[in-house]
C-alpha cells in the first residue's frame, strides 16, 4: 500500500490534499464577487478611515462639476503651452536625459504614446487587486487637482476601468521610486491606449478584447497626458495605504493575543499599571497598556495566582507595553505620511496659473520610502515578541503540559508551530534591511538619486502578511493553553477571543494536521472575527 503523502513525478497537489484526497475531487467553491465602494472626488481629502471600510471592496468614483471645470482648464492651458515656441518639460521636450530634444507639434501625440509603451519594463509577479484599484483611485484624485493638464476622456478611461472591475496586470518589479513609479504606472496606463493586459474576475485577457466587452473606449494621448499618467507615487502609496489599514488592524489583534498569551501563561497584569506607563509616556506604550487592563478585568485566572512566588516574567509578556506600543507610534507616523501622499499631487511638471509650467522633484518617493522601511522593521518586531510569547506557552510554564499536549511523546504537540513562527520572524529580519538607504544613478545621470521605495513597499507587506500568520500561529497555542486552565476563566477579553476561535478550530487532544490549523487562525485573524467579538464588549 503506498504512503498516503506518496505522490506521483509531475503531482503537484498542495500536501494537505494528497493527505485527504476526498477534498481535491470537490469542486472549488465559487467566489462571490466583491462589494463595491464608491468615493465622490469633490476636492476634499480620500481618509485612511474610508479606505479601510473599502479594502478588498471594488471601487467606483464620481467627481463634482467643480473639480472636471479645473480639469478642462488644466487641459486648455496644455494645449496652448504646447502650442507655443517656449521650450516645456514633457510637453513639447523629450525626457530624462533627453529634455533638451524639441518635438514638432505633429509629433505630441506620438511622444506620448511613445512614453507608455518604452516605460512598461516592469518585471516578476503581479500586484494584487487591492493594491491595483487604489493605485487607479489615487491617479485619479491626483489628477483631478487640475494641475496636471489631462483631459476629461483620459480621467473618464479610468474611472471607467475601475468601474467595470477591469485591472491592469502590473508587474512588482522594476520601479525605482523616482522619477515616481514609472513602470507600474506605464503598465497601468497601457490598456488605456489599447495595450496590455488585463485581469477582470481573476482572469487574464488583453486589454482590448476586454475594453470592447466592458464598452470602454481607449484615449489617444494629449500633450503632456502620457507624463502625467507614469509620473507619480500611486504604486509605492496604494501599498503603503493598505500597509497601514491591515496594520492598524493587527495591532489591536496583537493585543488581543497577547492577552490571551499572558493569561495562558498565568502572567502578571502589573506591568500594565498606569501608574509605570505614565512614567515613561510614550503614547503607544499608554494605549496598550490600557488594553491589555480592559481585556484582562475579571480574570479567574489572574486571581488564581496573585499570591504566587514569581516577581516577574519573561520579557515577552512584560514588555507587550514598550513593543506592541513602539510599533504604535511608529505606525501613526507613518499613516500621517501616507494620508499627506494619498491626497497629494505627485507627477511632474505642475501648470500653475497664467500658463506658468514649473518643474520639480514631487515625484520622488523618499517620504514613503522611509515610512515603509520603518513599518516593516516595526512589524517585524510585533511577530518577533510573538514568536518568544508562543515558546513560552510551548515550554511548560506555570503548569501547561509541555507543547501543549497531554500525551507527548507519541504526539508532537504544537512544537513544530513554533518551527514556523520562527522561520517567518528569520525571513523578516533579511526583508527588513532598509531599501531606502540605497540609489542607483539612472536615465545617463539625470535621475541620479532615487528612492527604491516600490522595493520598500513590496517587501513590507511580505513582512506584513509573515507578521500576521505569526500572530496567528501563537492565537493557536493561546487558545490550546487557557484550554488547560479550565475550569477557570480568563479575563472578558482573552474569554471571548478564546470562544470566538474555538467556534472554527476545536482543542487538539493528539496530532493532527495542523498546518490546517494555521490556515483557518489566519483566516480568522484576517477576518476580524475575534477583534470585533472583543471590541463589540470592550469598545
Amino acid at each position: 500500500v503506498p504512503h498516503p503523502c506518496a505522490a506521483r513525478v509531475g503531482d503537484h497537489r498542495p500536501f494537505a490534499d494528497l493527505r485527504r484526497p476526498e477534498r481535491y475531487n470537490q469542486p472549488p467553491m465559487p467566489k462571490a464577487p466583491p462589494a463595491t465602494i464608491e468615493y465622490l472626488l469633490d476636492g476634499g481629502r480620500l481618509t485612511l478611515e474610508s479606505l479601510d471600510a473599502g479594502l478588498g471592496k471594488r471601487v467606483r468614483v464620481a467627481v463634482a462639476d467643480s473639480v472636471w471645470r479645473r480639469i478642462e482648464a488644466s487641459e486648455h492651458a496644455v494645449r496652448r503651452i504646447a502650442s507655443s515656441s517656449a521650450a516645456a518639460y514633457g510637453i513639447n521636450t523629450g525626457f530624462g536625459h533627453l529634455c533638451t530634444k524639441r518635438n514638432p507639434p505633429e509629433q505630441l501625440t506620438t511622444l506620448q504614446t511613445n512614453l507608455i509603451l518604452s516605460h512598461a519594463v516592469g518585471v516578476g509577479g503581479s500586484a494584487p487587486p487591492e493594491i491595483v484599484r487604489w493605485m487607479m483611485l489615487f491617479k485619479v484624485l491626483a489628477l483631478t487637482h487640475g494641475v496636471s493638464g489631462v483631459s476629461r476622456k483620459t480621467v473618464e478611461c479610468l474611472m471607467g476601468m475601475l468601474q467595470a472591475d477591469v485591472l491592469p496586470v502590473i508587474p512588482t518589479q522594476g520601479s525605482l521610486g523616482a522619477s515616481g513609479d514609472l513602470a507600474p504606472l506605464a503598465h497601468m496606463a497601457l490598456p488605456m491606449i489599447g495595450h496590455g493586459v488585463v485581469a477582470v474576475d481573476g482572469a487574464r485577457a488583453p486589454a482590448d478584447e476586454a475594453f470592447r466587452r466592458a464598452g470602454i473606449e481607449p484615449v489617444t494621448l494629449g500633450p503632456k497626458e502620457g507624463l502625467a499618467l507614469v509620473n507619480g507615487t500611486q504604486f509605492m502609496t496604494a501599498y503603503a495605504a493598505v500597509i497601514v489599514v491591515r496594520a492598524r488592524r493587527l495591532l489591536k489583534q496583537a493585543d488581543v493575543i497577547g492577552s490571551m498569551s499572558l493569561e495562558g501563561c498565568a502572567a502578571s497584569v502589573k506591568p500594565f499599571d498606569e501608574r509605570l506607563h505614565r512614567l515613561r509616556p510614550h503614547l503607544g506604550a499608554i494605549e496598550t497598556a490600557e488594553n491589555v487592563r480592559r481585556m484582562m478585568a475579571d480574570s479567574a485566572i489572574l486571581a488564581s495566582h496573585a499570591d504566587c512566588d514569581r516577581v516577574q516574567d519573561p520579557y515577552s509578556l512584560r514588555c507587550i507595553p514598550q513593543v506592541h506600543g513602539a510599533a504604535r507610534d511608529a505606525l501613526r507616523h507613518a499613516a500621517t505620511v501616507v494620508d499627506t501622499e494619498i491626497n497629494s499631487v505627485t507627477d511632474n511638471p505642475l501648470i500653475f496659473d497664467n500658463d506658468e509650467v514649473i518643474s520639480g522633484g514631487s515625484f520622488h518617493g523618499e517620504p514613503l520610502a522611509l515610512v515603509l522601511d520603518y513599518m516593516a522593521i516595526a512589524l517585524a518586531e510585533l511577530a518577533s515578541i510573538s514568536e518568544r510569547r508562543t515558546y513560552l506557552l510551548l515550554s511548560g510554564v506555570a503548569g501547561l503540559p509541555v507543547l501543549l499536549i497531554k500525551d507527548s511523546g507519541v504526539n508532537s504537540g504544537l512544537m513544530v508551530l513554533q518551527y514556523t513562527s520562527a522561520a517567518l520572524v528569520s525571513e523578516n529580519k533579511g526583508l527588513c534591511t532598509p531599501a531606502s538607504v540605497d540609489s542607483i544613478p539612472t536615465s545617463l545621470g539625470q535621475e541620479d538619486h532615487v528612492s527604491m521605495g516600490a522595493r520598500a513597499a513590496v517587501k513590507c507587506l511580505q513582512v506584513l502578511e509573515n507578521t500576521e500568520t505569526v500572530l496567528a500561529i501563537e492565537q493557536l497555542c493561546a487558545a490550546q493553553a487557557l484550554d488547560f486552565r479550565a475550569p477557570l476563566l480568563p479575563g472578558v477579553g482573552p474569554r471571548l477571543a478564546h470562544a470566538e476561535v474555538r467556534k472554527d478550530i476545536t482543542h487538539a487532544a493528539a496530532d493532527r494536521l495542523f498546518g490546517d490549523d494555521i490556515q483557518m487562525s489566519l483566516a480568522l485573524l484576517r477576518s476580524q472575527r475575534v477583534l470585533r467579538a472583543v471590541e463589540e464588549k470592550l469598545g
